[in-house]
């Protein structure tokens, strides 16, 4: 890179969840769920800074036990049950602008949930979105068998269509392989660029690299 970036991590470890109580913090091999994604964070040679936001005291506490900063509380009106990435983005963007002075140029996006990580793929996926500088963002996907062309969804008791192929009759009724492949996100590496979230309200934009 001719030109330094300002790249962060950003991990998000709320404390309500319902499915699996406390999952952030839950000890895989001895060490919990967020501190293998600072851990591997931490690992990069391209990200500067590994922050976690989080509405849990605890989980700051064992956040900064992996080297992560966690200089401030996620308010409780964003991290129920119904809350969005999106929302706890904007808070940190916007956290950043008035304490960081500055906002990142990228932000690497590391949930918990997926806790082997390989930083060299980390790095990639960041070169990769580096070398694109067309593309508004970059996740991590792998190819699934399931395609939307063959899902219904429910509507008055009568099974409706997600998408309909205009060229095809019955198109959900076609073989799975005359479709375009498809992809499902895993978690396993996602990154924005603040910029786009900023100008267009879209976390991800419109032109998303795999």
């Amino acid at each position: 890179m001719d030109i330094q970036l300002d790249i962060v991590a950003l991990i998000p470890a709320r404390s309500g969840s319902k499915g699996v109580k406390d999952k952030n913090i839950l000890a895989l091999d001895g060490h919990p769920l967020i501190g293998y994604a600072a851990i591997a964070a931490r690992q990069s040679e391209l990200i500067n800074e590994v922050y976690v936001t989080t509405d849990s005291e605890e989980y700051r506490c064992v956040s900064k036990k992996y080297g992560a900063l966690a200089p401030f509380l996620r308010p409780t009106e964003i991290s129920g049950d119904l809350s969005t990435d999106k929302e706890f983005f904007f808070h940190f963007i916007e956290w950043c602008r008035e304490v960081r002075g500055k906002i990142p140029d990228m932000i690497v996006h590391l949930r918990p949930s997926t806790p082997l990580r390989n930083f060299n793929k980390i790095d990639r996926a960041i070169q990769k979105l580096i070398d694109n500088s067309e593309a508004s963002a970059l996740r991590s996907c792998q190819e699934t068998e399931l395609t939307p062309y063959k899902m219904f969804f429910e509507n008055d008791g009568y099974m409706n269509p997600f998408m309909i192929d205009p060229t095809c009759v019955e198109s959900y009724n076609q073989p799975r392989q005359i479709f375009p492949k498809t992809y499902l996100p895993n978690g396993y590496v996602d990154i924005i660029r603040p910029k786009v979230l900023l100008d267009t309200n879209l976390l991800h934009g419109t032109k998303i690299l795999l």
